[in-house]
């Protein structure tokens, strides 16, 4: 006995007579074919919500949080040169013009006659290198001013080391008036340090004579330190010290103050003691300050001026050039602006192999930190 297939109600998909659904090609609908909704002519079934089309805001708002990200990283990169901006920009315009104005013045034949009248002179490229390169008392004065650099920068190093680890011994409030002292030193302007110095190194009434004059066996009546170079320049040098130990005792004051006490008792438990315990604990920990303040005081003390030509009274002996002297001299007291002018462009090329062998130094301790 055959069993009736129950009736479908009419309009159900797959049963015989049920009419297409407009768009369709005879399929049942499944999804995939030309009938699915959302598709062009399909009919949507009842109760089934619409689905919605992505407009073109919304495809781009995808990429929006990417681009935010890329902006945000690229402002952060850029944010170090922009603060750093204006300073190269005050530097370019300060010193900028003046130090191509004195290539060019090297190179040139720049004579009294040039420079009032206003013409322009006549060029001479390489010959006033050549002439001061082969120039033997140019050398001579090269070597002085080594030694003198190299005698500052040690005599500054070690007192203001002294001065530091002092620094580091006493009570609170000794430490303040120290660095009190200190400030002031440093504040002092040159033209004072430099008439206190020749007032205590002067022949007739100097303090340095009047004190030694005190020790049996020595005579510094009437003593005049300038007569003889070697203790002239150590009275120069007690100026440039003078003004160069009050910077350099308080950098290294703070550095000693980031070295670890536990590590300094961990040796001493170990036994380390005085020189043994700095220089295998504590100077590794405060080298890059050392090496800042050396390579600092170096370029500093290289280019001194102003302490040769006051301490001289504005006429200083040949013996007593230095590279900054003998360039001056040779531009506004022999009128040879060109000579001078290359002589400072040798100074500033000496410098700038200073201040190389110095930014390497720190990159190098950077690396190694």
């Amino acid at each position: 006995m055959e069993t009736a297939d129950p009736p479908h109600p009419p309009g159900t998909p797959g049963t015989p007579g049920t009419p297409e659904t407009p768009g369709s090609s005879g399929s049942s609908g499944t999804p995939g074919s030309s009938g699915t909704p959302g598709s062009p002519g399909a009919r949507r079934t009842p109760g089934t919500p619409r689905r919605p089309r992505a407009s073109g805001s919304h495809r781009q708002g995808a990429h929006a949080p990417g681009a935010r990200r890329a902006l945000r990283s690229a402002r952060r990169r850029a944010l170090p040169y922009l603060l750093i901006a204006p300073t190269v920009l005050a530097l370019a315009a300060v010193l900028g013009y003046p130090l191509v104005d004195l290539l060019l013045l090297s190179f040139q034949d720049m004579t009294r006659r040039q420079l009032f009248s206003g013409a322009a002179p006549p060029w001479a490229g390489l010959d006033h290198y050549r002439t001061i390169l082969s120039d033997g008392f140019f050398w001579t004065v090269v070597g002085r001013t080594a030694l003198f650099t190299v005698v500052c920068v040690g005599a500054t190093m070690l007192l203001a080391m002294v001065v530091a680890l002092l620094m580091r011994r006493v009570a609170p409030w000794v430490r303040m008036t120290m660095v009190g002292v200190l400030v002031a030193v440093w504040a002092m302007p040159i033209m004072v340090a430099a008439s206190i110095f020749r007032w205590l190194s002067d022949a007739d009434y100097g303090v340095v004579n009047w004190l030694l004059g005190l020790v049996p066996g020595l005579d510094f009546s009437k003593h005049n330190w300038f007569d003889n170079p070697w203790q002239g320049f150590a009275v120069i040098a007690g100026v440039v010290v003078w003004g160069a130990v009050p910077f350099a005792a308080i950098t290294l004051q703070a550095a000693l103050g980031q070295v670890p006490a536990e590590l300094e008792e961990a040796a001493m438990v170990d036994g380390a003691r005085g020189l043994q315990l700095f220089r295998h604990v504590t100077f590794p920990v405060i080298k890059p300050a050392v090496v800042l303040v050396t390579s600092l005081s170096a370029i500093w003390d290289f280019g001194v001026f102003n302490q040769i030509w006051l301490m001289r009274g504005g006429q200083p002996e040949k013996d007593y050039y230095l590279l900054g002297v003998y360039s001056f001299i040779e531009s506004f007291a022999v009128n040879r602006y060109s000579v001078g002018a290359a002589i400072a462009v040798i100074t500033v090329l000496m410098l700038l192999g200073g201040a190389v062998v110095y930014v390497r130094q720190i990159i190098r301790l950077g690396g190694a930190e």
